[in-house]
């Protein structure tokens, strides 16, 4: 395993980068202006590269600084993320709900106004994850996949089945019920393969072939495959009780025909210690009766 710097020269480093000047991180970390340069040369001289150009005024980075720059905003974000969690906890109750983008959006930000009502004295808070990104602590996770434990509670459905907007199949002079795949284009998500249903999975699924003809459109998000339908510009999958919403308002039309179903889903869970928590276990038991409604 490679060793890593000394912490105190990666924030020096970090608050230079943030702030752009020495005095400014300085100001931030509470030491000399010369305390940071000295901490920046010796990161530097551990690494065996320059990070800042200071042949140029003011200085810039140069690429390396950039590449570290970015690795630590990731572990710092999360670092920062611990913290406030910890501090707000501190001050009063708060509860955060881990969950996939895409659940987070087209499934609990519509229910957000009801769960705040119902747990008032609780402050709640939503932390939304890509697919492929590092898991990020919460009191409740909310996660899509498999089952790992007997005591992950499963929500909503497990049938996959696609749908497009009015929009698209007028466009396309198709309806919910006569419709050619060879003819459309098919969104999906390029990060999930491994989990989700993408299309050429979902025809193996029902025991059909994917037509050569079909267009696929690739994205990396789960919310941005669904925004693509909504604006007219393709057929997407949709996994059972996610997008409810745009279903019930017809902003969004399930194509009829078969579906497939998945051991895969959206499965909740505590985190380890606090199910016993009066509030947190509240919280679960609303995410799962909400979910239970529509199934």
């Amino acid at each position: 395993m490679e060793r890593l710097p000394g912490f105190s020269g990666l924030t020096a480093f970090y608050a230079a980068a943030r702030h752009g000047t020495l005095t400014a991180a300085a100001a931030e970390l509470n030491v000399s202006q010369p305390a940071i340069s000295r901490r920046i040369a010796a990161l530097e001289a551990d690494l065996g590269c320059a990070l800042f150009d200071r042949s140029h005024k003011p200085v810039r980075m140069t690429q390396n600084g950039k590449d570290l720059l970015r690795a630590l905003r990731g572990g710092f974000g999360q670092i920062e993320t611990a913290v406030a969690q910890i501090r707000q906890a501190a001050r009063g109750k708060v509860v955060t709900i881990t969950a996939p983008s895409g659940l987070v959006a087209f499934w609990l930000i519509p229910r957000l106004g009801e769960l705040e009502d119902t747990f008032a004295e609780v402050t709640i808070r939503i932390i939304s994850q890509e697919y492929g990104e590092p898991q990020r602590p919460g009191d409740i996770s909310i996660r899509f996949g498999l089952a790992e434990d007997a005591g992950d509670v499963r929500l909503l459905g497990d049938g996959v089945f696609p749908a497009a907007s009015p929009l698209y199949l007028n466009r396309r002079e198709m309806s919910g019920s006569a419709y050619d795949f060879a003819r459309m284009t098919l969104l999906t998500m390029e990060a999930a393969r491994s989990q989700w249903h993408d299309w050429p999975s979902w025809f193996r699924s029902v025991g059909a072939e994917m037509p050569a003809g079909a267009r696929v459109l690739d994205f990396n998000s789960y919310a941005m495959v669904i925004n693509a339908a909504l604006a007219g510009q393709g057929v997407c999958l949709c996994w059972e009780g996610v997008l409810d919403s745009f279903l019930d308002t017809g902003a969004l039309v399930r194509l009829e025909g078969p579906q497939a179903v998945s051991a895969r889903g959206y499965f909740m869970a505590a985190r380890d210690g606090l199910a016993a928590d009066a509030q947190v276990r509240g919280i679960l038991d609303w995410i799962a009766e909400n979910a239970r409604k529509q199934g």
